[in-house]
């Protein structure tokens, strides 16, 4: 996907304003934090997104050591609310690291944490939480402890 394309970054301004008021009206998500926050990491971070449903990985880029695969994981909270939980990492399925994305307000993205791979794994499978165990899922304090904020970069 290109995310340097104005059609796109055109639907989203429309769509968030629209999943704000859903939220507002019923107290549910209208579920599109996840794609919101893909675009926004590789707008921000210049990724290569790749088609959906990829397995295990969301988008790429390239380093001096090579191709990076990346999970992209959203969160999205409005007024004060807590962060609540990174959605599942499947760590069954390639990937090199993940990303989360924080947003709040109309989906503006406040900070982006990067964690790898093997402290995911290492985390996810520590004893002791039947959430991290079998849901694959951490708080996103949690996932903080393990990650290096990305975004934005101190000045």
């Amino acid at each position: 996907m290109d995310t340097d394309d104005t059609q796109v970054a055109a639907i989203l301004s429309q769509v968030k304003p629209l999943a704000v008021a859903f939220y507002n009206k019923t107290g549910n998500p209208l579920g599109v934090t996840g794609e919101i926050a893909e675009y926004e990491a590789a707008r921000l971070l210049g990724l290569d997104l790749m088609e959906a449903r990829s397995p295990g990985y969301d988008a790429e880029r390239m380093t001096a050591k090579g191709v990076e695969r990346l999970q992209i994981k959203g969160r999205w909270k409005q007024n004060g609310k807590s962060w609540g939980r990174v959605g599942s990492i499947n760590i069954d399925k390639p990937f090199d690291a993940v990303l989360l994305v924080l947003m709040s307000g109309a989906y503006e993205v406040q900070e982006i944490w990067e964690a790898p791979r093997d402290k995911v794994v290492a985390r996810l499978e520590e004893p002791g939480s039947k959430s991290r165990n079998e849901r694959r899922s951490m708080g996103v304090a949690q996932f903080k402890t393990i990650a290096m904020k990305v975004w934005p970069l101190p000045a």
